[in-house]
């Protein structure tokens, strides 16, 4: 169970990964010894997944971003999952019900690429019935912080 600490410690880290352990245990109260005791403890229970780093998109010329339905058959659909994980310009994969299909995040260089992609590559994955395009002409907010509570009651 996590308690205010822990939850404060959370919201930290979100802020910025990359926060000295000293810095964290000044803000939370808390021996550096003890705070970094409590990470590795919700680091080994699943509760903090990972760190990345977020790269700028443009810098790397993936400023396109596009939401893409993807239609498969049901015998097919583990396997089109599958390969669309192993894509590079595929960043998220869920799925959606409604048309029981994969709602797919997709980053390329520009719609050029993205209209190869589409049809070079997404088009010739086994399965793959139909697919449905949505480009982003402007992005207000990504992020892959979850809300955690203001006021956590131990």
């Amino acid at each position: 169970m996590l308690d205010s600490i822990s939850m404060e410690i959370l919201k930290i880290l979100q802020e910025k990964a990359r926060i000295p352990n000293i810095e964290v245990s000044r803000q939370v109260g808390l021996a550096p010894s003890a705070v970094l005791e409590r990470i590795r403890k919700m680091e080994k229970q699943g509760i903090i997944d990972g760190y990345e780093v977020r790269l700028n998109p443009q810098r790397f010329r993936f400023a396109q971003v596009a939401f893409v339905h993807v239609r498969t058959t049901a015998a097919a659909r583990e396997a089109v999952g599958h390969a669309l994980s192993l894509m590079g310009e595929v960043q998220e994969i869920h799925f959606v019900a409604g048309d029981d299909c994969y709602l797919i995040k997709v980053r390329t260089a520009d719609t050029l690429s993205l209209h190869s992609f589409l049809g070079e590559r997404l088009a010739t994955i086994p399965g793959v019935l139909s697919t449905s395009t949505e480009t982003v002409l402007a992005t207000i907010k990504e992020t892959s912080r979850i809300p955690l509570p203001e006021h956590f009651k131990d």
